[in-house]
């Protein structure tokens, strides 16, 4: 599959920023990191680097996604948060519009998930060879044609809140991959990650930062 990359003129807003991390709102239509390619070099971490010429990556946000994201100043903070993303330690809250009324009011989605090969960047359901992921989600309020909740992710696979929510019956609105008809046709991905907490590596105190849905 491929798409002309045309990343938005929205610039990242910086929520926090001290000596060792970096936590900012990406706005959607971004890549987090460079892609494959010329065209693909415009990202949220290059766009940060003049002002924070030390950035690391911790985590990466799917490029329709809006919402918070920590980097690294030092290495001694990228290596601890990264550690805290693979342990799970960190805790990550989303806001999604999806289609149609999700039923019950909470629930968790536990399915496997693997790359999608002959359809890349797609990722799929596979009983016998998917990565365990798994996804709990809150209703906010409903209504017969669209539902927002609040999605919280167990684990972090690659477009999991997206193909989760799909697989129930209720992609998320405006999803270029897993949303058809009526439920594609919004300006945007209608998915922002809303908060995260994780550990300061300097301090070891929680932290919460949260960045308003857009939408």
């Amino acid at each position: 599959m491929s798409f002309v990359y045309e990343p938005t003129t929205e610039q990242p807003q910086v929520i926090h920023a001290d000596h060792e991390v970096l936590v900012v709102s990406k706005p959607s239509g971004l890549l987090s990191v460079p892609g494959r390619g010329e065209d693909r070099t415009d990202c949220l971490i290059e766009r940060l680097r003049g002002a924070f010429p030390t950035i690391l990556l911790v985590h990466r946000l799917d490029m329709d996604t809006s919402g918070v994201m920590v980097f690294g100043l030092t290495p001694h903070a990228q290596r601890h948060l990264s550690k805290q993303f693979e342990d799970r330690k960190t805790k990550k809250t989303y806001l999604a519009r999806l289609w149609g009324r999700l039923e019950p009011k909470t629930g968790t989605v536990d399915l496997p998930l693997i790359v999608d090969w002959p359809n890349r960047p797609r990722q799929k359901v596979d009983h016998e060879q998917g990565r365990p992921a798994q996804t709990d989600w809150r209703v906010i309020r409903a209504s017969d044609t669209e539902t927002r909740v609040r999605l919280s992710p167990v684990t972090g696979r690659s477009h999991q809140l997206r193909v989760h929510m799909a697989s129930l019956g209720h992609p998320i609105l405006g999803d270029p991959l897993y949303a058809t008809g009526q439920a594609a046709e919004f300006p945007r991905l209608m998915l922002h990650a809303e908060n995260l907490r994780f550990k300061h590596p300097e301090t070891g105190v929680m932290q919460s930062y949260t960045a308003p849905a857009p939408f």
